[in-house]
């Protein structure tokens, strides 16, 4: 087996260990919306979520966070293409992105907490909290991955293991992005029409 040949099968083994993870966080993740809808009614002395969601900023940072999908993706395609310059600012570009997504939510989150919306205020905000911010870890990692990548594609600039890696990387950000999609859609916009 020629070095080209074990560099290939090793990738397609970690892309399909990446897709054995997405299967589980993708349970993980059903678990979570199961939970939120159950409790969206639950409010006790809270706000409802039509008293509470505010879609502006919740708008921008969606358009934030699905740009860094194509950011990755073109990232993924210029590494393939050997152009390492390229790579390196898409990769940028889209670790910038997710993490402006971060710091938006993370201030949606100090707002609420401000008027009173805490974690213990209602079964509704506990499930809430609960499921926006687990999807907020996974950005978290995924922008501490991409300043990882960054550095190895500094070091080492174009290799198949790069290449290998971003390959990878891009399938778990595409999902947490997907994922996102759902909350924007079940959460907030489904929240603010009741």
């Amino acid at each position: 087996m020629n070095q080209h040949t074990f560099v290939t099968e090793q990738k397609q083994d970690k892309l399909l260990a990446m897709w054995f993870f997405i299967a589980a966080e993708v349970v993980i993740f059903a678990s979570l919306f199961g939970v939120y809808l159950t409790l969206k009614s639950h409010i006790s002395d809270g706000p409802s979520s039509e008293q509470m969601m505010e879609l502006k900023s919740v708008m921008l940072s969606t358009v934030l966070l699905l740009s860094s999908s194509f950011t990755i993706y073109a990232c993924v395609k210029s590494s393939e293409r050997e152009k390492t310059k390229q790579t390196l600012l898409l990769l940028l570009v889209t670790l910038l992105l997710g993490g402006v997504f971060l710091m938006m939510e993370s201030r949606e989150f100090i707002h609420y907490y401000e008027k009173g919306y805490a974690l213990d205020t209602s079964p509704f905000l506990s499930s809430f909290y609960l499921l926006v911010g687990t999807h907020g870890l996974h950005v978290l990692t995924g922008v501490l991955w991409m300043g990882i990548l960054l550095i190895h594609l500094v070091l080492n600039g174009h290799c198949r293991e790069n290449s290998s890696r971003l390959a990878v990387f891009s399938l778990y950000w595409h999902f947490v992005d997907l994922v996102w999609v759902l909350i924007f859609t079940l959460v907030y916009l489904y929240g603010k029409v009741g």
